[in-house]
C-alpha cells in the first residue's frame, strides 16, 4: 500500500508541481511535495495541517524543540506556528515526497459530536507519529480520485472526513479536537491570528487582537504564547520578515522596497531584524537560491 500511495503521489507531483515542487490538487487542502534535493531553509508560519511523509526525510525546528520526520512517519501540526524546515534526504532517484492535508475545524467539530471522549494529550503545537495503515488506505483512495476528476465533487468529502476520523482516532486525537471546539483558546488565538496574517503590515494593539479572541489584554497574550510558542509583536515581525523575503526572492524587490511593504518604517531596523531571523543580511539573502517562504503552509 506505501509503495502504491507514493508512486500515485509522485505521479501527480510530477504532472502538477511547480518550480519548487508544490502540486496543489483540485481537492480542496490537499497538496502533494516533491523535492529531488535537499532543500534551503523553509521559514514559514504553519497553517494547522497534516504531513503524511512517503519518501526521504524532512527536519523540523519550532522554537527550540526539533524534529525528523520519515518515510512513513506522520507530521501534525495544531495550530499556526512558526516553523523552519529542511528537506534533508531526497535525489532525483528518491525524491522525498509527501502528502499533506489542511485540517478542517468544521469537519473536526462534526467528527467530536460522534466519536467517543479521548483523554487529553497536553498543548504541544507540533506533534508525530507513525502513519496507521487506515490512514494510509484513506489517503490512497482520495489520491486516486485526482485520476477521475468527475468523482471528486461526489466522493472527495466523504474521503477527506475519513482521513480527519482516522487522525482522531489516532493518540494525538484529543489535541485535533481542540480545533473543532468554537470557544477553546485554540479557536479563539486563530480568530486573532487569521487579522493578523490579513493585516500583518498594519499596526495591531493587542488590545484589539484580545477583544477579537474574547479575551482580557493579559490572558490573550498568555493564551497567544502558548499556543504559538510567539508573542502577538513577535509573530507579527516573523509574518512581515517571511514576506518580505518572498518579495525579495520571488519577486524582485529591493530592500527597502520589500521593508516598506510589509509595515516598516525603518529600512535599518528591518536589516536588524531580517539579519537575526534568516543570518545574513537581505542583499545578501536574495542573490541565494529562492526557497519556499509562503506565508500560507504547505
Amino acid at each position: 500500500m506505501k509503495s502504491e500511495l507514493l508512486d500515485t503521489v509522485l505521479r501527480h507531483a510530477d504532472h502538477l508541481a511547480d518550480r519548487d515542487g508544490v502540486a496543489r490538487t483540485p481537492i480542496p487542502g490537499l497538496v502533494a511535495i516533491r523535492s529531488g534535493e535537499r532543500s534551503a531553509l523553509s521559514y514559514q508560519i504553519a497553517r494547522p495541517l497534516a504531513c503524511l511523509v512517503l519518501q526521504g526525510r524532512k527536519h523540523v525546528t519550532m522554537g527550540s524543540q526539533s524534529f525528523t520526520f520519515a518515510a512513513g512517519d506522520s507530521l501534525l501540526i495544531m495550530a499556526d506556528v512558526p516553523t523552519v524546515s529542511q528537506v534533508t534526504r531526497a535525489s532525483s532517484a528518491a525524491p522525498y515526497c509527501s502528502l499533506v492535508l489542511d485540517l478542517d475545524p468544521a469537519v473536526i467539530a462534526g467528527l467530536s459530536t460522534e466519536m467517543a471522549a479521548l483523554d487529553d494529550a497536553g498543548d504541544a503545537p507540533v506533534r508525530g507519529e507513525p502513519t496507521d495503515a487506515h490512514l494510509l488506505d484513506t489517503a490512497l483512495r482520495l489520491v486516486r480520485l485526482l485520476d477521475r476528476p468527475a468523482s471528486i465533487p461526489m466522493l472527495g468529502e466523504a474521503l477527506v472526513r475519513e482521513f480527519h476520523y482516522w487522525l482522531m482516532a489516532g493518540r494525538h486525537g484529543a489535541a485535533i479536537r481542540r480545533l473543532g471546539l468554537p470557544d477553546s483558546q485554540v479557536r479563539r488565538i486563530a480568530r486573532a491570528v487569521a487579522l493578523l496574517r490579513s493585516d500583518y503590515a498594519r499596526r495591531l494593539p493587542v488590545e484589539q487582537l484580545a477583544a477579537l479572541a474574547g479575551m482580557s489584554a493579559s490572558s490573550f497574550h498568555h493564551h497567544f504564547r502558548t499556543v504559538t510558542s510567539l508573542t502577538p509583536l513577535q509573530f507579527q515581525k516573523q509574518l512581515r520578515l517571511i514576506e518580505a523575503r518572498r518579495l525579495m526572492l520571488a519577486e524582485g524587490a529591493s530592500a527597502s522596497r520589500a521593508a516598506h511593504a510589509v509595515g516598516y518604517e525603518s529600512v535599518q531596523q528591518f536589516t536588524r531584524e531580517y539579519g537575526r531571523m534568516y543570518g545574513l543580511p537581505p542583499v545578501r539573502s536574495a542573490r541565494q537560491r529562492p526557497a519556499q517562504a509562503a506565508i500560507s503552509a504547505t
